[in-house]
């Protein structure tokens, strides 16, 4: 399987973080798994450790090290990624998820044909077979 992994399944993953279950820890260590990263990610992390460091002490710089150290495949963000988000669509009678984080994740998992691993329950709420909750 082609997985994208979540902003925080790969900080929780980094950091053996008891948040993370042990199937979520399982699938992304099967070989049989092609891991997969954002370059979304990446700017998420450096965003939220520059506005809050002692709540996020990783940096951007760091968490791309760990992605590549590990093998994990970037993923860049291309213009199809950004048109898909035209047609998300939420489940009935679920609030609004404004995060563009996700959401742009999200699509980058349906174009490319991925699985979006997340623990977020907001991202679980969108209509579509590419996302994993754990």
């Amino acid at each position: 399987m082609k997985i994208l992994l979540d902003t925080h399944i790969l900080i929780w993953f980094f950091g053996g973080d008891e948040q993370l279950s042990a199937k979520a820890r399982e699938i992304i260590a099967d070989s049989a798994n092609k891991i997969y990263y954002s370059i979304l990610s990446v700017w998420e992390v450096e965003i939220k450790h520059a506005a809050r460091p002692d709540r996020l002490s990783m940096t951007g710089e760091r968490f791309l090290n760990h992605c590549e150290r590990l093998g994990f495949t970037q993923v860049p963000v291309d213009v199809e990624h950004v048109l898909e988000v035209k047609n998300l669509t939420r489940k009935e009678n679920t609030p609004p998820h404004h995060d563009p984080f996700d959401r742009l994740m999200i699509c980058q998992a349906i174009v490319e044909n991925m699985i979006f691993m997340t623990h977020d329950a907001r991202i679980a709420e969108y209509v579509t077979d590419s996302i994993y909750k754990v």
